[in-house]
């Protein structure tokens, strides 16, 4: 796929300093029809226990999944996310995560995918399954 993200129906570019995935530090270095990817750092998404938070690899997966499924469904129609849920295997105390989201099905309206998300050393640290509302874009 040739189209970046960013460039995507329904995503703003403007705001994106306002963005939840920008705060969080999330890149996305690779995206394809079939394979999206994105870095996050653990420095900043640490719950009190110096682990990266849960929720931070939720907004990871999440992103990646909504990224992957709007590109599925452009240009006609954006992905709203439906239901995620999220099993973490190991905690990380720093460095940079990577989310790795592929394909399980995309449909008319809807689409899943699965997150796995790895240390530096490439071991799970959590399991994602986020599935996505394909909804019609709005008119421009």
């Amino acid at each position: 796929m040739t189209t970046a993200p960013e460039d995507l129906p329904g995503i703003d570019r403007n705001a994106a300093h306002e963005q939840l995935a920008t705060r969080l530090g999330i890149e996305i270095t690779e995206w394809d029809a079939d394979r999206l990817v994105g870095t996050m750092p653990v420095k900043g998404n640490r719950q009190p226990y110096g682990l990266l938070h849960g929720g931070a690899n939720a907004v990871l997966a999440e992103t990646l999944g909504s990224y992957a499924a709007t590109m599925h469904a452009a240009p006609d129609r954006l992905a709203v996310g439906l239901e995620l849920s999220c099993t973490h295997h190991r905690g990380v105390t720093e460095g940079v995560v990577t989310g790795v989201c592929t394909p399980i099905h995309r449909g008319r309206s809807t689409a899943t995918f699965e997150i796995v998300i790895t240390d530096e050393r490439g071991r799970r640290a959590c399991t994602a399954r986020l599935t996505c509302f394909l909804k019609e874009a709005p008119k421009e």
